[in-house]
């Protein structure tokens, strides 16, 4: 079965009803979800539990029966670091998030596709990897 990496934008725009992205984010994770095993990792479980006060809520909305957590390839940091390094030397703003390129090299390395609607860095880093997004998936 493929397997989708989840973009915390589009678990967050689910979970606070985000007015432009609810329709488009919760549809495409019910899809997604009847056609892959939807994955998270470190990174999109801590950008999401901003949102919430205790750990048992996170828990509640990233259940393990819906998301399954996988950790971060030690090939994922590498590929992440080498990506920042030529975004920067490219002229990107070093408050460019090293996350994106986390979850991008995790999604990368291990052959998943990215749900996200965040693709501008995505598409500049990773031009193989697979995207679900609002632009090619509408």
């Amino acid at each position: 079965m493929a397997e989708v990496l989840v973009d915390s934008n589009v678990i967050l725009d689910v979970l606070t009803e985000d007015p432009k992205w609810l329709e488009w984010s919760a549809s495409s994770l019910a899809a997604c979800a009847e056609q892959a095993i939807l994955v998270i990792n470190p990174i999109i479980y801590a950008e999401v539990s901003v949102r919430f006060e205790s750990i048992e809520d996170v828990e509640d909305a990233l259940a393990v029966g819906y998301f399954r957590r996988d950790p971060l390839p030690w090939e994922a940091a590498f590929l992440a670091g080498k990506c920042f390094l030529r975004y920067r030397r490219r002229g990107g703003r070093r408050a460019a998030p090293l996350p994106d390129f986390y979850i991008g090299a995790h999604a990368a390395v291990r052959g998943m596709k990215l749900l996200t609607r965040d693709t501008h860095r995505y598409r500049t880093s990773f031009p193989r990897l697979e995207l679900i997004s609002p632009e090619n998936h509408e």
